[in-house]
């Protein structure tokens, strides 16, 4: 695994069990939304994953983009795709968000290039 995605996963998980040992009710159940969110229903995992990449996009949010391209790409989402969904994130988002393009485009490079990824 690339060292940059080994840190982002290793730094989430870490992070993630502090939080969630504080037995906070709330913070519990957001996250369990979360993950009950990205759940095949209607539109399938994959979709669902695109449409997160996109919306962290527009937000902004580089540790978002970061874990639903790891998604995207566990799910099998093609360079082709990344690049469209890309698209779509800077039609919407404007121009602001070419940095956070970039930064993405980088780490999905670290995906492809890690064979043990997907």
């Amino acid at each position: 695994m690339s060292n940059a995605v080994q840190e982002f996963n290793e730094y989430r998980e870490k992070m993630n069990h502090i939080i969630l040992s504080e037995d906070n009710l709330v913070i519990k159940r957001l996250y369990n939304l979360d993950t009950q969110a990205y759940k095949a229903g209607a539109l399938s995992s994959k979709t669902k994953e695109m449409l997160g990449l996109v919306a962290s996009l527009v937000l902004r949010c580089d540790d978002c983009i970061k874990y639903h391209l790891i998604k995207c790409y566990e799910l099998g989402i093609t360079r082709n795709e990344l690049f469209e969904i890309l698209s779509i994130g800077n039609i919407v988002g404007g121009t602001i968000v070419i940095p956070h393009t970039r930064r993405a485009v980088e780490f999905w490079e670290e995906l492809e290039n890690d064979k043990t990824s997907r």
